[in-house]
């Protein structure tokens, strides 16, 4: 009998270019999408910063100066975003079986840092300049330019960020953010230069401190949300829902528990479940069941199921299905449990097990738990409790 990634790679040349309910692209079409992307983004920041060095030394302007520092900061986070690619699809090995994927979070937190680090060296300078100021010269040509560089800025900045939402990058996500900012850097230039032609009065070094603090806290934002990601998160909802919604269309199956996925990078997720089945399923109509789960979940959803537990529904004895249905009822019915699975009754030794889900939300998950063993052993007296506290760990 064929093994699950046998019956996976067999099928994945057939499926996979057919396969309207995959939920990401292909990992070959996702990397060349990203690196497209990020050569845009290469070639517009390094143009801009070009032309704006140019007019911002001519014009002696530190606001549009620092414009071309912050738009070769993007230019360098494309670059990284490219490096981190292409390492992340490099094939697992023995060092590493579940493969580089999670490089790509290493690169969205350095494109993170360097936002920061643009931010506090724009801010340095804008203090000097406050301190010792000097007055600009603009241009027609350099008022043009720095218009130009807005509207780019702007049109790059969503494009980017949708491709990064669109191809769960974050590198890219953060780079179109990047963009974001650098164009509201554009615009409070320009709209300092227009009062300084019109008025006289020179505000772009208070601008350009203003802005430096809004870079600063993008940077730490991003690094937050960088270090989440590597820390681990839970489970996507909708990817969890889609995951249950696939193993629940196999007859057989009563119920999906427990799902734990473990990230591997963006789009690469390894992960187990249980499923209930009633007590009468033999052996091998359970290997076999496991084994279309498994395959059927990768092909829909991009996820390699690692490992199916086995919960059994007592379908033989009348008492232990009466009590099932009392102990749901009853358990139930406890604020913060929002679900209980896998009841197994055994008259003959007297024992009785569940899991119950307790939420979150719960201010003391341990006092609930002691409220389900006591309710449940005031009804059920006689019988040896064996009750685990379970978590949903994709729980909204």
């Amino acid at each position: 009998m064929a093994t699950i990634k046998e019956k996976i790679n067999s099928l994945r040349e057939n499926s996979e270019a057919n396969s309207s309910d995959a939920i990401t692209a292909p990992e070959a079409d996702r990397e060349r999408e990203v690196v497209r992307v990020s050569i845009i983004g290469i070639v517009a920041n390094a143009f801009l910063a070009a032309f704006k060095a140019f007019i911002g030394i001519v014009s002696g302007s530190i606001a549009i100066t620092l414009d071309a520092v912050n738009n070769l900061s993007d230019a360098a986070s494309s670059v990284i975003t490219i490096v981190g690619t292409k390492l992340a699809g490099k094939d697992a090995d023995k060092k590493h079986p579940f493969g580089y994927g999670r490089i790509e979070y290493l690169t969205a937190m350095v494109i993170s840092l360097i936002v920061l680090y643009a931010g506090i060296t724009s801010l340095k300078e804008s203090i000097g300049s406050i301190i010792h100021p000097e007055k600009p010269d603009y241009s027609t040509v350099a008022l043009v330019i720095v218009a130009v560089g807005l509207l780019v800025k702007i049109i790059l900045g969503r494009f980017v960020k949708a491709a990064g939402k669109r191809l769960n990058s974050d590198s890219l996500v953060n780079s179109g953010e990047d963009a974001t900012l650098d164009s509201i850097i554009s615009a409070s230039t320009l709209a300092a230069a227009l009062i300084f032609t019109f008025s006289g009065v020179s505000l772009e070094s208070w601008l350009g401190a203003i802005i430096s603090v809004v870079i600063i806290k993008s940077g730490i934002d991003m690094l937050k949300d960088t270090l989440s990601e590597i820390l681990g998160e839970k489970a996507d909802v909708e990817l969890a829902r889609a995951i249950k919604k696939v193993v629940l269309k196999h007859e057989g199956v009563h119920g999906v528990y427990d799902l734990v996925l473990n990230n591997y990078g963006p789009d690469v997720y390894n992960g187990s479940l249980h499923i209930e089945v009633e007590d009468t399923m033999s052996a091998d109509e359970l290997d076999e069941l496991i084994r279309e789960i498994s395959v059927d979940v990768y092909m829909t959803c991009r996820v390699l199921i690692t490992a199916v537990g086995v919960y059994s529904i007592n379908t033989k004895d009348p008492v232990a299905i009466e009590a099932r249905k009392n102990v749901m009822s009853l358990v139930l019915a406890i604020p913060y449990v929002i679900q209980v699975h896998g009841f197994y009754l055994r008259e003959n030794d007297k024992s009785m097990r569940f899991d119950a889900v307790i939420s979150f939300d719960a201010p003391d998950r341990k006092a609930v738990y002691r409220e389900i063993l006591a309710k449940v052993n005031e009804a059920y007296p006689d019988y040896k409790l064996e009750v685990a506290m379970d978590t949903d760990f994709s729980e909204e």
